[in-house]
C-alpha cells in the first residue's frame, strides 16, 4: 500500500486543498450451475483518485501507478481541470465541504468468508444445486458467492485521515422448474438480494441447504400455480420486495444531484422539487423512512463517506413528512437543502457523488398474523423479478416471483407471475399497516447503477412487512 500521508506531504501543486483516496479490493467469484463449475476467478483492483480544488472547482484523476511521480502527475492534470472548470462554474464550493475529520470504521465481522477453504466452499455450492433439484420439473439450478475485502483510506491537506475496513459477502441461489410450456424461476429473496457485511457463518451449511431445499420446492410449486389475477386489492408485500420498493420510489427520488439536474441525461430527474423538503407528505403516517450505515452487517454500513463526513442515522422521512435529502456536503451547499453522509464512489477511479447507503424502513407495531388477520382479501408477494420506473420516479410496475392468495385472514393459495402498478405518493399513501420488528429483515445489492461514467454501488435496505390498500395487481 502506498504512503498516503507522505505523498501528500511531498506533493508540489498550488490549491486551495488536496485529497488523496487509495482503494485496494480482491473480490473473488464462484458460480457453479447444475453442480459443475461455471467460473472461479480472484480480481484485485488498486489505485488512488487525486481531488485538487482551485477558486472553489474541483478536478479529478485517477491513477494505478502508485508512486510519488504519477500521484504528482494526476494532481497536475486535475488542477488544470480545476483551474479550467472554474471559469464556467456555476457555483463556487468552499472547503466545509471537505471536513478534516479523523477515524476509522471495520466491518464487524468475528472470521472473514476468505478462511473458508475454496474446496470446502465448492463442495457446499455443489451440494447446494443438488439440494435445490427437489424433483424431474428443476430443470436447472444455480449457486453463487461472491466474496470482497476492501481496503479505503483517505488523507487531505486540512487534516483529514480516515482508514476503512470492509469484508463483503454476496450469494445467489436459484432454480428453475419447467413443466410443458411453463417456466418459473425462484431465487434467495430475489437476484443476488442476501448481501451483508459479513464473515464465514453465511456459509453454515445446515442452514444453507434447509433454505435452499424451500427455494426448489417453491419453483416446483409455482409451475402449477394458477396466475395472479387481474384486480384492485390489498397488497402485502415481504422484506425482499419492500428492498426494491424502497430503492426505486424513495432512494432515487431523494437524491438531491437528481433533483438539481445532475442525472437528468443518463438516468432521469425526480417528481420531488427542493421546495417539497419539510412540508411535502411522502407517504402515510404509518411512513418512517431513515438513512443508515451504521447498521452492523448491512451491506453499505461505514463510518465515513468519501467526503470525510462521519456516517450517522438520519430521518429522511418521518410520519409520512419529508424532512431532508440523500444529498453530500457538496449538494447541501449547492441546494441549501439538508442531507446526509452519502458522498460515495465504487472505485477508486470514480468521482464520488450523492448515492444512497443502508436506505431503511423503521418498523411498526403490527405482527405479521395481525397484517395478514386483518385482510379479508389480498395478495401476499415475495421477491422481486422485474422492475420499471418512469425517468421522473413516479409511475412504477413491479413484478415478484411468488405470491399468494389472502382470503378471510388467511394465506390459502400460491399465485405465480404476479405484478403491481402504482404512483409513487399514491402508493406510498396507501400504506396501511407496517410490520414490528419480528417482521423486519434486511438485504442489498452490489449493483446500483448511477453517474457518468457509470458507477455500481453497494446499497442496502431494510423492511418490516408491510400492506397497502387498494393496488393494482395483476398476472402476466
Amino acid at each position: 500500500m502506498l504512503d498516503l500521508e507522505k505523498t501528500l506531504e511531498n506533493l508540489d501543486i498550488n490549491a486551495d486543498w488536496i485529497g488523496l483516496r487509495q482503494v485496494y479490493e480482491t473480490t473473488t467469484h464462484r458460480i457453479f450451475r447444475d453442480g459443475k463449475p461455471q467460473s472461479n476467478g480472484r480480481k484485485i483492483n488498486h489505485g488512488v483518485m487525486v481531488e485538487v480544488m482551485v477558486n472553489g472547482q474541483i478536478g479529478y484523476c485517477a491513477t494505478n501507478h502508485l508512486n510519488q511521480s504519477a500521484i504528482q502527475q494526476a494532481a497536475e492534470i486535475a488542477q488544470q481541470q480545476a483551474e479550467k472548470a472554474s471559469k464556467w462554474s456555476i457555483f463556487k464550493f468552499n472547503t466545509d465541504i471537505r471536513p478534516p475529520a479523523k477515524g476509522s470504521y471495520q466491518s464487524p465481522i468475528t472470521e472473514s468468508a476468505n478462511l473458508v477453504h475454496p474446496q470446502e466452499l465448492n463442495d457446499l455450492l455443489v451440494q447446494i444445486c443438488h439440494r435445490l433439484r427437489v424433483s424431474d420439473k428443476v430443470v436447472k439450478a444455480t449457486a453463487m458467492a461472491g466474496i470482497s475485502d476492501i481496503s479505503s483510506h483517505f488523507v487531505s491537506s486540512n487534516g483529514a485521515n480516515i482508514q476503512q475496513q470492509f469484508s463483503l459477502v454476496e450469494t445467489d441461489y436459484a432454480a428453475i422448474a419447467q413443466d410443458g410450456n411453463i417456466i418459473q424461476k425462484r431465487s434467495d429473496n430475489g437476484m443476488l438480494a442476501r448481501c451483508y457485511q459479513a464473515g464465514k457463518d453465511v456459509f453454515n451449511p445446515e442452514i444453507t441447504l434447509n433454505r435452499v431445499q424451500q427455494i426448489g420446492e417453491e419453483a416446483v410449486e409455482l409451475v402449477f400455480a394458477q396466475d395472479c389475477p387481474n384486480m384492485t386489492t390489498t397488497l402485502v408485500l415481504a422484506p425482499d420486495q419492500m428492498m426494491l420498493q424502497i430503492h426505486e420510489s424513495v432512494g432515487h427520488p431523494l437524491e438531491i444531484d437528481r433533483i438539481l439536474g445532475d442525472e437528468r441525461n443518463y438516468a432521469g430527474s425526480s417528481f420531488v422539487k427542493l421546495s417539497d423538503f419539510g412540508t411535502l407528505a411522502y407517504g402515510s403516517p404509518l411512513m418512517n423512512i431513515t438513512f443508515d450505515p451504521t447498521v452492523k452487517g448491512e451491506f453499505a454500513s461505514y463510518g465515513y463517506d468519501d467526503a470525510g463526513l462521519k456516517a450517522e442515522k438520519q430521518y429522511l422521512i418521518k410520519d409520512g413528512i419529508l424532512l431532508r435529502g440523500l444529498g453530500s456536503l457538496e449538494s447541501q451547499q449547492r441546494s441549501n437543502i439538508q442531507g446526509v453522509a452519502n458522498f460515495r464512489s465504487s472505485s477508486w477511479n470514480r468521482p464520488s457523488i450523492d448515492r444512497m447507503a443502508n436506505l431503511n424502513l423503521e418498523s411498526g407495531n403490527s405482527s405479521f398474523h395481525e397484517i395478514i388477520s386483518a385482510i379479508e382479501f389480498g395478495v401476499y408477494m415475495k421477491s422481486n423479478r422485474s422492475w420499471s420506473i418512469d425517468d421522473y420516479r413516479n409511475k412504477f410496475q413491479f413484478g415478484c416471483e411468488y405470491a399468494q392468495l389472502i382470503e378471510n385472514g388467511k394465506i390459502t393459495k400460491t399465485l405465480r407471475n404476479p405484478n403491481y402498478r402504482g404512483v409513487t405518493q399514491h402508493f406510498w399513501h396507501n400504506l396501511i399497516y407496517v410490520g414490528n420488528e419480528s417482521t423486519r429483515e434486511f438485504y442489498g445489492t452490489p449493483y446500483c447503477g448511477k453517474g457518468e461514467p457509470n458507477q455500481a454501488i453497494r446499497v442496502g435496505h431494510a423492511s418490516p412487512v408491510c400492506a397497502f390498500k387498494d393496488i393494482q395487481v395483476f398476472g402476466c
